[in-house]
C-alpha cells in the first residue's frame, strides 16, 4: 500500500495506542491491517538484510586493529544472522501475502527491531577506542540505519520508534563519552525527530488501509445494490448523448417499451416516449417538463410521465443528471426509469377512498371541503357568489335504531340516489356522515335558485322509501348560506350553513332556512348560556316554584306542578324556554332534572298527604337508563309515597323510536308513580301514544282553552273529544290556562277534572305554596 494514497475524510480516525499496536478499536478489521503492515515490512527484508550484512562489513573492517577479533567478529556474526533470521521469514512467504495476523504476530517484528537496535548499539558503547576514523564509520552507519529505519520501516512504528531510540541513545552516550556535549544533544534532537517521522509515517500507513476498508465496504455495497437492482427487473438505466438521442440502450429498457434494442439506439429519447402524439404535438405535462429539463441540461428526479406501449397507457418515472467530461464539456445525461403504473393506480384508489364515501359513493367530508374551498377562492377572484347547503335527515334515527344498521345504510344510498339526480353541473352533493349531507354550489347567480334546490331536495327526500319490504317516511331539513357573503373562509360558510340547518331542524324540520346574521348573534348566546349552564347548579343558581292545580268541582288544590327557574348574577333571570333545551343539547338536563325531582320530592312530602307533586321530565332524561334509579333514589331519600308523585311528558317522548323510553315509563308506572301526557293536541298527536302507557291524566293546552273562550269550534270540538277519550279510558284531564271565572267555567261545563292557571295562582316559592294550602285547608274547614 503506498503511504502517499489519498485517505478517505468519511472513513474512522483511530488513536495513537491503536497505532502502535497497544489497542485495537472496535468496527474494524485488524487481522486485515496487520497483515498488511507485516506484508509491508517482508517486501523489503532483502533490502533490510544487505543494510545490516554492509553496515556490519564496514564496522568490522574499520575496527579489525582496535578491537579483539573475537569481540569484533562475534558481534558481526550475530548481528548479521539476526539480520538473516529476519529474512528469511520473507523467504518463507515470498509466493503469497498474509491475510490476517495478529497483534502478537506484529510485535515479533516489534521484538526483533528492539534486539537488532541492542545488537547495533554495541560498537558506540564498546568499540570506541581507535581514531577519529572509527568514530566517523561508526557515526555514519547507526545514523543512517536510523534514517533509513524512519522511511523503511514506518509500517511498524512501535518497532521502528524503540529501534531508532536504542541508535539514537547509543550514538548521544557515545557523544558525552568523547566530550562532544554539542553534539550528543544534537543527535538526541535528530534521534526525536525520527522517532516523530516514523510514528506519523506509520499512523498514516494505517489510516489508509482504515480508508480502504471503509471504501471496499462501500464498493461492495454498491455493488450489492446494483446486483439486487439488477436482479428485480423493476428498473433501468438509460442513457444519451448531447444530442439526446439513446445509447448503449439496456435490455431492460426496451423490454420496457417492447421494442428491439437495434429500434432505440441512436433515437431520439422524447420522440420514442411521445409515440403517436410526435406528430401531432399535442403533448402530455409530464413529457413537455422532460423537454425542458434536457434543454436546459438540469438534473431531475421522480418525474411522472404517461408512455402508450400497446395501446395501453403506462407511467413512468424518470431520474437523470447531465454528465460532463473533464473539460467541461456537455456528454449527455444518465438516468434510471421505472414503470409506477401499479404504484399510481393504487394511489388513485387510495385518493378516491380519501374523497368519497364508501357506502354512498358520494364525495366525502374532505372532498367537500376542498371543493368548497376552491369555489370560495373562485368567488373572491371574480367578485361571484358560491352557495353551501347542509342536508339533515328527518326521523332517520328512529328508522336505524327500529329496524337496524343494515336497513338505515340502504336507506342512505337511496337517499343518496335522489340528491344525486337532482344535481347539475353547478353542484356538488356529498357526505358528510351519519345522516348528513352537503351541496355546494359552484355558483350562485341569486338566492332564488338556492331556495329551489333546497325545496326540490325536501321534496324529494320525503316521498315514501321502499327498503327491504319497508315503506319507510323520513323527511329533511336544510340550511344554507351563500359565500362569501355569509362566510369569508369556507369554515365560516360551513358554521353559517350549519346555523341555519339548526334552526330549520328547531322549527320542526322539513324547512329551509337560509342564514342570518341573527343566527350567529342566537348561537353566540347559547354558547355563552351553555357555559353559565355548566356551573349553575353547583353555584346554586336554581330554584323551584310551584302553580297549583285545583279540582274543577270545588276548587280544592289536588296539587302542583314543579317549574325550574334560573337566576343568573350577571344575566338575571332567564326564562326555561332559553336554557332548557340548552341543556338538553348540552347534555345537562340529566343531573339537572335529577336535581330537580330530588327537591320536589323533599318539598312534598311537607305537603298534605292529598296533594301531589307534578315534576316535567324531557324526552332526553327518558333516554338515560339510569333515570328510573334517580327517581327511586329520590322518593327514599324523600319519604314521598311514590302515588303522589307524577310525572310529566311530553309527545316527543314517543318520537324517538328506539330509546327505551316506553320501557322506562313502565318501570316507573310499576314504582307506583302516576304519569301525566302533557300538551297534548300541539304535536303528532296520536292515539297510539295512550295505547302505549297507561297515563294516570291528559294535560290540555291553555291554547284550547283561550280558543274555547273565544267560542272557536275547533278548540271546543278538541276538548270535548279529549275529555270524552279520557273518561272512557278511566283517565283525568287537566286544563291549563285558565286566567278568568268565565274560563273557569266553561272547563268545568266541558267536563274537564282539574284546572291549572293564573286564576288559581301564579307559580310560587315553597313557602308560599304552603301557605296557600293553609288558607285553603281553612276556608275548607270553615265552610
Amino acid at each position: 500500500m503506498d503511504q502517499n494514497t489519498q485517505i478517505d475524510e468519511t472513513a474512522p480516525r483511530i488513536g495513537w495506542a491503536a497505532a502502535l499496536g497497544l489497542t485495537e478499536d472496535k468496527g474494524l478489521d485488524w487481522g486485515a491491517i496487520r497483515a498488511a503492515q507485516l506484508n509491508a515490512l517482508y517486501k523489503c527484508a532483502l533490502v533490510r538484510f544487505l543494510a545490516v550484512l554492509g553496515g556490519a562489513t564496514l564496522i568490522c573492517v574499520a575496527h579489525a586493529t582496535v578491537v579483539q577479533p573475537l569481540i569484533l567478529y562475534g558481534w558481526g556474526f550475530a548481528i548479521v544472522a539476526l539480520g538473516l533470521h529476519i529474512a528469511s521469514r520473507k523467504w518463507r512467504v515470498r509466493d503469497w501475502e498474509m491475510r490476517s495476523a495478529t497483534r502478537t504476530e506484529l510485535h515479533r517484528e516489534t521484538i526483533a527491531l528492539f534486539a537488532s537496535g541492542v545488537l547495533w548499539a554495541v560498537p558506540p558503547l564498546f568499540f570506541v577506542k581507535g581514531g577519529i576514523n572509527e568514530i566517523l564509520v561508526i557515526w555514519s552507519v547507526l545514523s543512517s540505519l536510523a534514517a533509513a529505519a524512519a522511511l523503511v520501516l514506518t509500517v511498524a512504528p512501535l518497532g521502528t520508534m524503540l529501534f531508532i531510540a536504542v541508535l539514537g541513545a547509543a550514538l548521544s552516550a557515545m557523544a558525552f563519552n568523547l566530550g562532544l556535549t554539542m553534539l550528543a544533544s544534537a543527535n538526541i534532537v535528530f534521534t526525536m525527530m525520527l522517532a516523530g517521522m516514523a510514528f506519523l509515517s506509520g499512523k498514516r500507513f494505517i489510516d489508509s488501509m482504515v480508508s480502504d476498508q471503509a471504501l471496499t465496504e462501500k464498493k461492495e455495497v454498491v455493488s450489492l445494490l446494483l446486483r439486487e437492482f439488477e436482479d428485480t427487473g423493476a428498473d433501468w438505466l438509460w442513457q444519451t448523448d448531447a444530442a439526446r438521442c439513446l445509447t448503449h440502450v439496456s435490455p431492460r429498457f426496451a423490454s420496457a417499451l417492447g421494442v428491439e434494442l437495434a429500434e432505440l439506439e441512436g433515437k431520439q429519447l422524447l420522440r420514442i416516449l411521445a409515440g403517436e402524439s410526435w406528430e401531432a404535438g399535442n403533448f402530455a405535462s409530464g413529457l413537455r417538463e422532460l423537454a425542458e429539463k434536457l434543454k436546459r441540461r438540469e438534473s431531475f428526479a421522480d418525474l411522472i410521465l404517461p408512455v402508450k406501449i400497446a395501446g395501453a397507457t403506462r407511467w413512468w418515472e424518470l431520474s437523470a443528471s447531465p454528465r460532463f467530461d473533464d473539460r467541461g464539456a456537455f456528454l449527455g445525461f444518465r438516468g434510471v426509469g421505472s414503470d409506477v403504473t401499479a404504484q399510481r393506480d393504487s394511489a388513485d384508489k387510495i385518493n378516491r377512498l380519501a374523497r368519497y364515501d364508501t357506502l354512498t359513493g358520494l364525495p366525502n367530508r374532505m372532498m367537500i371541503n376542498e371543493t368548497l374551498a376552491r369555489a370560495m377562492q373562485h368567488a373572491e377572484q371574480w367578485r361571484s357568489q358560491c352557495g353551501f347547503m347542509m342536508i339533515d335527515l328527518d326521523r332517520f334515527k328512529a328508522v336505524n335504531d327500529t329496524l337496524g344498521h343494515p336497513i338505515g345504510d340502504r336507506l342512505l344510498s337511496r337517499v343518496a340516489e335522489r340528491l344525486r339526480q337532482l344535481m347539475t353541473e353547478n353542484e356538488l352533493c356529498g357526505r358528510l356522515g351519519g345522516d348528513e349531507f352537503a351541496v355546494v354550489l359552484l355558483d350562485v347567480r341569486d338566492q332564488s335558485r338556492v331556495d329551489a334546490l333546497a325545496h326540490a331536495v325536501i321534496e324529494a327526500l320525503t316521498r315514501p322509501y321502499e327498503v327491504d319490504q319497508h315503506t319507510l317516511y323520513i323527511g329533511a331539513s336544510v340550511g344554507s348560506a351563500i359565500g362569501p357573503r355569509d362566510g369569508r373562509t369556507a369554515e365560516m360558510l360551513i358554521r353559517s350553513a350549519d346555523l341555519a340547518l339548526y334552526r330549520s331542524k328547531d322549527a320542526g324540520g322539513g324547512k329551509h332556512n337560509c342564514y342570518e346574521p341573527q343566527l350567529h348573534a342566537n348561537a353566540e348566546e347559547r354558547r355563552t348560556l351553555e357555559i353559565a349552564l355548566r356551573s349553575a347548579l353547583e353555584k346554586g343558581e336554581f330554584h323551584l316554584v310551584y302553580q297549583p292545580v285545583v279540582s274543577a268541582d270545588d276548587s280544592a288544590i289536588e296539587g302542583f306542578e314543579t317549574l325550574l327557574r334560573w337566576t343568573h348574577p350577571e344575566m338575571g333571570v332567564i326564562p326555561p324556554y332559553k336554557f332548557i333545551t340548552v341543556a338538553e343539547d348540552a347534555r345537562l338536563i340529566a343531573p339537572i332534572g335529577e336535581w330537580v325531582l330530588r327537591t320536589a320530592c323533599e318539598e312534598a312530602v311537607n305537603w298534605p298527604s292529598t296533594v301531589r307533586v307534578a315534576v316535567n321530565v324531557s324526552a332526553e332524561q327518558l333516554s338515560d337508563p339510569n333515570f328510573v334509579t334517580a327517581v327511586i333514589s329520590a322518593l327514599s331519600h324523600s319519604g314521598l309515597p311514590p302515588h303522589r308523585l307524577e310525572l310529566e311528558v311530553t309527545e316527543s317522548v314517543f318520537l324517538r323510536e328506539g330509546t327505551g323510553a316506553i320501557a322506562i315509563l313502565d318501570q316507573i308506572l310499576g314504582l307506583g308513580v302516576r304519569l301525566a301526557l302533557d300538551d297534548f293536541g300541539t304535536g303528532y298527536s296520536s292515539l297510539g301514544y295512550l295505547r302505549k302507557t297507561q297515563f294516570s291524566t291528559i294535560k290540555i293546552d291553555r291554547s284550547f282553552v283561550q280558543g274555547a273562550a273565544k267560542k272557536s269550534a275547533e278548540s271546543l270540538a278538541i276538548i270535548r273529544a279529549v275529555v270524552a277519550m279520557a273518561d272512557s279510558l278511566g283517565m283525568t284531564t287537566t286544563a291549563e290556562g285558565a286566567e278568568t271565572e268565565e274560563e273557569f267555567e266553561m272547563i268545568r261545563e266541558l267536563g274537564c277534572t282539574k284546572v291549572q292557571g293564573y286564576l288559581f295562582g301564579k307559580p310560587m316559592v315553597a313557602e308560599e305554596a304552603r301557605k296557600l294550602m293553609v288558607r285553603a285547608q281553612q276556608r275548607r274547614a270553615a265552610a
